[in-house]
């Protein structure tokens, strides 16, 4: 039977082995695994008793037994030949090294089979998710103060180690963290409640990493859910995702890790916005480099790297998932409108357009007036106020449920944009100005071009304006004469600096 089991493999791996971790010892024997609890207790688990050790197998089987059916038998008993106890042990299929996703990941250049792999990982967590337990006890875990509680116990466990003189985990790192989640949190009190609402905080696997997921016969085995402490696992079924996204980009495949996220989302269907999967991969990161922090404190020197890479992987995605609130402005005919779109693609924000919104107010009667003339009609002062109040109250809205916003609009009227000032303050979203520019005769040629929109701007008016003064000194001026691709470079430096 042992010679068979050994032939049959592709490598050459050993009937019989062992591994070793500081709470438990794993034996693998032939096709098979056995996982036996030492008696240690820690900050977060406590195995000293039998029947500490006895219920904590049996939870791990019930657990995993969710995801990976087929990949726990059950708990077997290892009897003592001195006639003490019987000890509980965990029994399961043995799997191959070569078979884990992390050697997948890592070894398929073209990245065709990793991704069939990891389209079928997400289509298995999303229905797991789907029916996943969900009670008022696991909502609470999805608060904004639970979720603040967890990023605070983390980062202060870092920020201890980055005391330590840790290589890539320096205080200055940690306290820029701090500020992006701080920020974050702060002003998305919105997102996190509809999460709550829409029934999005589950009771997950809460420790998906890639090598902890293996591929037979093209289907994936998720094992090694978190099962010491119910609490962790109680978490948003996005942030459950992003943990396995974070590790694939770990691993050197951010390639990767986005195509699974964006096949995750596809598959559940789930509307979380772009800055909360940002939000969730880095708070991931952050809890793998904590655990680097600690392998390192135990001598494993090779940690160290990992837990920079690590805090490197954290701020990207807080600074990536940044809220933003864009000012486009400049007069008619500089091209905010095409350059408000354009950025928007690029970066996943909501375009707000003055000229819609004056549309939508004029044809409900909110407003009226006869469009074309300055400061009169359409363009009088109260009714210019009204469409900037609306607009300002919609991205408002927009930016508590976690989106970026680009408002799209001339911004010559400084008490607006002061307006728009307090709104991002209040909001806890970066500030990010600019400013189209372009000669008097491009701007009337562009505008005499236009198809007939929203729009009620002539050219005259578009002269008229260009040759009023007009000041906007906080404003990064872009010169949309260079063509739109060169247009759309300049802002998005701009708007990637802005955190």
């Amino acid at each position: 039977m042992a010679n068979r089991l050994v032939e049959s493999r592709t490598t050459a791996v050993p009937y019989v082995d062992v591994h070793e971790t500081h709470t438990g010892m794993v034996v693998l024997v032939g096709d098979r695994a056995f996982k036996a609890k030492k008696p240690v207790f820690t900050d977060f688990l406590d195995f000293r008793t039998l029947e500490q050790r006895e219920r904590a197998c049996f939870r791990e089987v019930k657990l995993n037994s969710r995801l990976s059916p087929d990949s726990y038998f059950g708990v077997a008993h290892l009897s003592d030949p001195t006639g003490g106890p019987a000890e509980p042990i965990v029994v399961m299929r043995r799997y191959r090294d070569e078979d884990r996703l992390a050697s997948i990941v890592t070894g398929d250049r073209s990245g065709q089979s990793a991704q069939r792999l990891l389209d079928r990982i997400a289509e298995v967590l999303a229905d797991f998710h789907e029916q996943a337990e969900r009670d008022p006890v696991i909502s609470q875990q999805g608060t904004l103060s639970a979720i603040e509680q967890r990023w605070h116990e983390n980062l202060t466990e870092l920020n201890r180690h980055a005391a330590e003189t840790i290589s890539g985990v320096s205080s200055p790192s940690v306290s820029k963290i701090e500020h992006l989640v701080t920020e974050f949190i702060s002003g998305r009190a919105a997102l996190l409640s509809s999460r709550i609402e829409g029934g999005y905080i589950v009771d997950g696997h809460g420790d998906l990493l890639a090598d902890d997921i293996f591929c037979v016969d093209g289907e994936p085995a998720l094992l090694d859910c978190l099962e010491f402490d119910d609490e962790l696992r109680y978490i948003d079924r996005v942030d459950d995702a992003a943990f396995l996204a974070m590790d694939v980009e770990f691993l050197g495949r951010k390639d990767l890790g986005e195509y699974f996220l964006e096949q995750y989302v596809a598959h559940s269907a789930d509307t979380a916005p772009p800055s909360l999967r940002d939000f969730y991969i880095a708070y991931r990161a952050v809890v793998r480099a904590k655990v680097d922090c600690v392998r390192l404190s135990q001598g494993k020197t090779e940690a160290e790297a990992d837990a920079a890479a690590h805090v490197d992987i954290a701020l990207r995605h807080l600074e990536s998932g940044a809220i933003r609130l864009a000012l486009i402005g400049g007069n008619p005919g500089t091209g905010k409108s095409t350059l408000a779109r354009a950025l928007a693609e690029k970066v996943g924000a909501q375009v707000i357009s003055t000229d819609d919104v004056r549309r939508e107010l004029r044809e409900s009667g909110a407003i009226d007036g006869d469009p074309g003339v300055m400061n009169s009609g359409l363009y009088t002062p109260d009714n210019v106020t009204a469409v900037y109040e609306v607009t300002l109250r919609r991205a408002r809205a927009l930016l508590g449920k976690g989106h970026s916003v680009i408002l799209d609009a001339t911004w010559r009227d400084p008490q607006m944009r002061a307006h728009a000032q307090c709104l991002a303050t209040e909001t806890h979203s970066v500030m990010v100005e600019l400013m189209c520019v372009a000669t008097i005769d491009t701007a009337a040629q562009r505008i005499r071009a236009r198809r007939p929109g929203n729009s009620d701007v002539t050219p005259e008016i578009a002269v008229e304006l260009a040759t009023q003064s007009d000041r906007w000194d906080d404003a990064y001026r872009v010169d949309t004469s260079r063509g739109r691709d060169l247009s759309v470079l300049s802002a998005h430096s701009v708007w990637r600096r802005a955190v």
